[in-house]
């Protein structure tokens, strides 16, 4: 293991407090938020999917998209091809939220990035690519539920 990697451990949980701050409180929780931008990038899927995505168990997921539907975000679909699966949909509202709540976190981001020297925003944007591979692996890194619940 690179010696810098318990740093880097250390500073990437501080980076996903920050990105909590970042985000508005719209009521929506993190799981919430990034179930809707996972149907957002990846289309429709099944409850199955979405709780390995979001590392949480089935039966969290259904409550959450239950929420989600029951606010008007999300809505179950039977699937085209397979009438026995039921897909979960983004609709245009969780769209609009999506789109809100990211307008925000970029305009708050923007602002405090404007603040660092020349140097650290190159810093910044030169990782970007090695932070987009970074992320990918690890998506696949633990499909295990988590004991905690999704709320909305």
């Amino acid at each position: 293991m690179h010696p810098a990697v318990p740093d880097l451990s250390v500073a990437v949980e501080e980076l996903v407090r920050f990105f909590r701050r970042l985000s508005p409180d719209t009521g929506l929780s993190l799981t919430a938020a990034a179930t809707l931008s996972s149907l957002d990038r990846g289309g429709p899927a099944r409850l199955t999917e979405l709780a390995v995505q979001q590392g949480v168990t089935q039966p969290a997921m259904t409550q959450l998209v239950t929420r989600l539907q029951d606010a008007g975000l999300a809505e179950r679909r039977p699937d085209a091809d397979d009438g026995r699966v039921v897909l979960v949909h983004l609709t245009a509202a969780g769209r609009t939220e999506l789109t809100r709540r990211r307008a925000i976190r970029t305009e708050r981001l923007g602002e405090l990035f404007d603040r660092l020297p020349d140097d650290q925003q190159a810093a910044l944007v030169t990782a970007l690519p090695a932070i987009h591979a970074l992320i990918q692996p690890a998506e696949q890194v633990d499909d295990r539920p988590r004991a905690e619940g999704a709320h909305l």
